[in-house]
C-alpha cells in the first residue's frame, strides 16, 4: 500500500487507535534486511548507500516501539556469515556500526528511556576499535533496566548454540556438572540472551520469509511478521502494522 498526504496520516491515525500498549510483544526482534537492494533500487550498485540510510533508520524504529510499549529489542544487524562479503564492504558496515555503538554515550533517546545496550554474538571477531565502541556503549548503560536493546553483531543461532554446549561440556568435563543435570533452562543461562524473554515477535522487513539463523532456540514460539519492504524505507505505519497483527494472533505456545 503506497501512502501519501493526507491519507497516509489518516491510515497512520486509524492504525494507531488500533494499538493497545497493554497488549504489546515484550519483546520484538528484526532482522533489518534490504540495505544493499535498496541501495539498487536507487539506482546505486555500491551498497555503502543502503547500509548508511540502514542505520539511520534505527533510532526511528526504536523509538516507535517504545512508545508502543515494548521493553526489549534485539537487532539482527551482522551476522558471521556476513564476514565472506567483499571485505571493502564489511569495512563499511564496522565504521558505521562503531560510529553508532560511539553515539549512544550522548543520545537523548537512550538515556530517556534508560536503555541497556548490549551486543550479543562473537564480539571478539569485530574489529577492536567496535569492540571499543561496544564495551563503552554497554559501560554507559549499564545501570539501565527500562529497556533493552541487543544488538545481535558478529551472530549466528547456530554458532550460539555450539558456544552453549562448549560451556556446558566443559563443566562436564571438569566434574562440576552431572550430565543428566543438562536441561532446557541450563542451555538458556549459556546462551548470549541469558536472563532476557525470548523474543515475541521477529520481523523481518525486505520480503524474505526465514530467519537467517536469528535465535534460533529463542524463537520457538514467536510470532513472525514479513514485511514487504526494504530496511531502510520502513515507516511508521510498517511497524504498527506488525505490531497489530502480533496483538490479533492468538499465542496457543503448542497447547
Amino acid at each position: 500500500m503506497n501512502l501519501t498526504g493526507p491519507v497516509y496520516r489518516l491510515y497512520e491515525y486509524f492504525l494507531h487507535r488500533q494499538l493497545h500498549k497493554d497488549r504489546a510483544p515484550r519483546h520484538v526482534g528484526i532482522i533489518l534486511d534490504g540495505n544493499r537492494r535498496y541501495a539498487r533500487q536507487h539506482g546505486l550498485e555500491v551498497p555503502w548507500f543502503g547500509h548508511q540510510k540502514g542505520a539511520q533508520k534505527v533510532m526511528e524504529v526504536l523509538r516507535i516501539l517504545w512508545e508502543a510499549g515494548v521493553k526489549v529489542c534485539t537487532l539482527y544487524a551482522f551476522s558471521v556469515e556476513n564476514f565472506e562479503r567483499n571485505q571493502s564492504e564489511v569495512d563499511e558496515i564496522m565504521g558505521i556500526a562503531k560510529d553508532k555503538f560511539s553515539e549512544v554515550v550522548g543520545n537523548p533517546d537512550v538515556h530517556k528511556h534508560r536503555v541497556r545496550i548490549q551486543a550479543i554474538g562473537r564480539v571478539d571477531l569485530l574489529p577492536d576499535e567496535v569492540q571499543l565502541a561496544i564495551a563503552q556503549a554497554e559501560e554507559e548503560t549499564r545501570d539501565y533496566s527500562d529497556h533493552i536493546l541487543n544488538v545481535a553483531i558478529g551472530y549466528s543461532g547456530r554458532a550460539e548454540l555450539v558456544d552453549a554446549v562448549q560451556a556446558i561440556g566443559e563443566k562436564i568435563q571438569s566434574g562440576s556438572l552431572d550430565p543428566s543435570n543438562v536441561s532446557e533452562e541450563l542451555i538458556e543461562k549459556h546462551l548470549y540472551t541469558n536472563g532476557i524473554p525470548d523474543p515475541d515477535l521477529i520481523i523481518r522487513t525486505s520480503g524474505e520469509e526465514r530467519l537467517s539463523g536469528f535465535l534460533l532456540w529463542q524463537s520457538a514460539y514467536s510470532e513472525l511478521y514479513f514485511a514487504q519492504i526494504y530496511w531502510p524505507a520502513v515507516r511508521r505505519i510498517d511497524i504498527w502494522r506488525a505490531l497489530r497483527s502480533y496483538e490479533r494472533r492468538a499465542r496457543r505456545f503448542g497447547s
